[in-house]
């Protein structure tokens, strides 16, 4: 018996770190195709669809299919990840000069600019959180209407997972060493969590009751 259950803990172990060591390296391989700007975004949609198979360890071949990912992501969306490159600069510019500013207009531009950000946030993480279940024929278009409504519906979660990824944002300002560790992983994981209750149970009918 106590060999049986030392067997058991040893083979949990194993999958876990077999689970890390996936992660990581898809990690790796994402940060690799990012350093290519207009390829950043196709190269996390892709890690997006291919982490619940890491996740879950149902599908070898994780490479193989994070690059067939990868080229259905590339020619579908490289344009709208580029204009979101460039829109996230300009925030990210935006806040930091007004956050060092002076003056009234200082604050009612940072609160314009504040909430603006976290919705921007918002839409990408619900994005993610749609990616895996989204169509082969998807189109940004249609992809954008699917995480709007996701965003709608499941806002709370949303917020949970803005508050995290901001919260994974300063501590990489403080240990930059983090970004080459979760610069992929830790988005893709708050999106694959919100996922996890995009559904919610519907309630049980009550039984008829006879006399």
């Amino acid at each position: 018996m106590s060999q049986t259950s030392g067997a058991g803990r040893t083979n949990a172990v194993l999958s876990k770190l077999s689970v890390v060591g996936d992660l990581l390296m898809l990690q790796l391989v994402f940060l690799v195709l990012s350093l290519g700007i207009v390829t950043l975004y196709p190269a996390a949609f892709a890690f997006q669809r291919v982490l619940p198979d890491a996740l879950s360890q149902d599908h070898p071949q994780l490479l193989r299919r994070f690059f067939r990912q990868f080229r259905w992501a590339f020619p579908r969306f490289w344009l709208t990840g580029l204009a979101l490159y460039f829109g996230s600069i300009a925030l990210a510019f935006g806040l930091f000069f007004w956050a060092n500013a002076n003056g009234p207009i200082r604050i009612a531009a940072l609160v314009i600019l504040i909430p603006l950000t976290g919705m921007i946030v918002g839409l990408y993480l619900s994005t993610l959180a749609v990616l895996p279940a989204a169509p082969e024929d998807s189109t940004p278009k249609s992809l954008f209407r699917e995480a709007n409504l996701f965003l709608l519906r499941r806002s709370l979660g949303v917020a949970g997972g803005v508050i995290g990824l901001f919260t994974w944002f300063a501590l990489v300002s403080q240990l930059p060493t983090l970004f080459a560790v979760g610069s992929g992983l830790v988005p893709a994981l708050i999106g694959y969590w919100i996922s996890r209750t995009r559904t919610v149970p519907a309630e049980k009918d009550s039984p008829d009751v006879s006399i």
